[in-house]
């Protein structure tokens, strides 16, 4: 601890949900007396959720403030001293401090502390292109991004917009472009979209995408974006074709945002994330947490560390890393890697292994694939659903599920997420005593008809 100072100094860099989520709870935990609270934010928001902005871009969400789930003077009514467009540059571990640089002024100063919260998120993947960082190229990962890419659309005259990737952000985003009254094209790497799905199963997206009027273009790499005489982007080439756009997003995925970690000798997984014990304190660092989109997590299934950039997983680390700088004790066990999202009316989830995840981790499964209702097939407005289910082959034990469907399918995803958490097999989800009537599912849940499926073909095959 920094004798000149009578009471300990808490730095947290990152001000969205991992490092508000940490700073609030050690505050609940020591009032100001005993522990002053400093927070470096870049951006002009705190507190936010990220995972709205698409609905903010489509529409669904009319007003920005709506997505602040706690404003900087909520956070400094609570004794938490927020600096907002104030970057943090550098970190100076043996002598406990950060340079921080105020991002209109480029004023920089030092800050000492006595301990340390890292949570400085993901920043989306621009690819090493001629034309990336054009006018009119837009990533989408904070509410500053979605406010820019808002400004575009309302001062671009042309109505074509091309979405580079078809991951979640990609799709959302595709969506939230046609509600805007956009010609939308998606040009995706890989086989179908939604690579968090098998290929099977992520071509039921690809259907409902274009039944919405969006173009998909698969198994297409990008290789420049071309601009105009003004500097804004005018279209996107693939190997083989060109796509007119008058604004891009690039949905390709996120990167850790550890380069001040990686230039302080901390250490970074495979996905280049850092990697924490149980309490999210970076290993080998007794007063250094880190929690939220910079981390890489335990998978409870493979047994390998994932990037799983997550608000559910970030707010839950910065719960712990709260407890344990405000003085308590808590641990995040690990994820199981369970999302959901939706294009219009079509809900999509998932949690545990794809096939290519139990390939590359070495496990032999059997899998499965079902069709069923939402509800009871005699009952109204009973809709389709997919639900497809791995289990490892002898043991039973379920590796993945996935689900694609309309109203009521979505959700679904949280029994199988209960389910490989407890390490059940197929066999053992069978009897799980589920809510039934009519109007919420048939006699036997989706879900437990996959089981069913899944139990009786790994017993087949012992």
């Amino acid at each position: 601890m920094n004798m000149s100072r009578t009471r300990e100094r808490l730095v947290v860099i990152g001000g969205d949900a991992a490092g508000m989520s940490a700073a609030s709870q050690a505050r609940r935990l020591k009032g100001p007396d005993e522990l002053e609270i400093v927070a470096f934010e870049r951006g002009h928001f705190t507190s936010y959720s990220a995972c709205g902005i698409p609905y903010w871009v489509g529409g669904d969400v009319t007003d920005r403030d709506q997505l602040v789930a706690r404003t900087p003077e909520e956070h400094r009514a609570r004794a938490i001293d927020l600096r907002l467009r104030t970057e943090v540059v550098e970190l100076d571990l043996d002598g406990q401090r950060v340079r921080a640089r105020d991002v209109d002024s480029g004023e920089e100063s030092w800050t000492s502390y006595d301990k340390l919260v890292i949570a400085t998120g993901a920043r989306p993947i621009r690819p090493d292109m001629p034309g990336a960082d054009a006018a009119g190229v837009h990533g989408v990962q904070t509410l500053d991004d979605g406010q820019a890419l808002l400004d575009t659309l309302a001062h671009t005259r042309g109505r074509r917009a091309v979405v580079v990737g078809a991951g979640y952000i990609g799709v959302e985003m595709a969506e939230a472009l046609i509600k805007r009254g956009y010609e939308v094209t998606v040009v995706n790497r890989g086989s179908e979209p939604m690579s968090t799905l098998d290929p099977d199963m992520g071509r039921l997206v690809h259907e409902a995408m274009e039944g919405l009027g969006i173009t998909m273009v698969n198994d297409a790499e990008v290789t420049k974006i071309l601009t105009g005489d003004d500097g804004a982007v005018r279209a996107v080439v693939t190997q083989d074709r060109e796509f007119p756009a008058d604004v891009v997003v690039l949905g390709i995925g996120v990167r850790p945002e550890t380069a001040l970690a990686r230039d302080a000798g901390l250490p970074l997984g495979p996905h280049g994330g850092l990697l924490t014990d149980r309490s999210m304190r970076v290993r080998g660092r007794e007063n250094i947490w880190a929690g939220g989109d910079c981390v890489e997590v335990l998978d409870l299934v493979s047994g390998q560390e994932r990037h799983i950039p997550l608000g559910t997983h970030a707010n839950k680390h910065g719960q712990v890393i709260g407890t344990n700088a405000g003085g308590g004790y808590a641990t995040f066990p690990g994820v199981v890697g369970t999302a959901v999202s939706k294009v219009c009316d079509l809900e999509i989830a998932r949690t545990g292994l794809r096939e290519k995840d139990a390939h590359r981790v070495g496990l032999r499964f059997e899998s499965v694939t079902i069709e069923s209702t939402s509800r009871a097939g005699y009952y109204p407005n009973a809709s389709p659903m997919t639900v497809k289910m791995l289990a490892e082959h002898r043991t039973g034990r379920v590796l993945g599920v996935q689900i694609v469907g309309r109203e009521g399918a979505g959700k679904r995803v949280d029994i199988a997420a209960v389910a490989l958490t407890a390490g059940m097999t197929a066999e053992q989800m069978t009897a799980l005593d589920l809510g039934y009537a009519p109007p919420f599912s048939p006699v036997w849940d989706p879900v437990l008809v996959a089981a069913r499926k899944a139990a009786a073909k790994v017993h087949g095959s012992l």
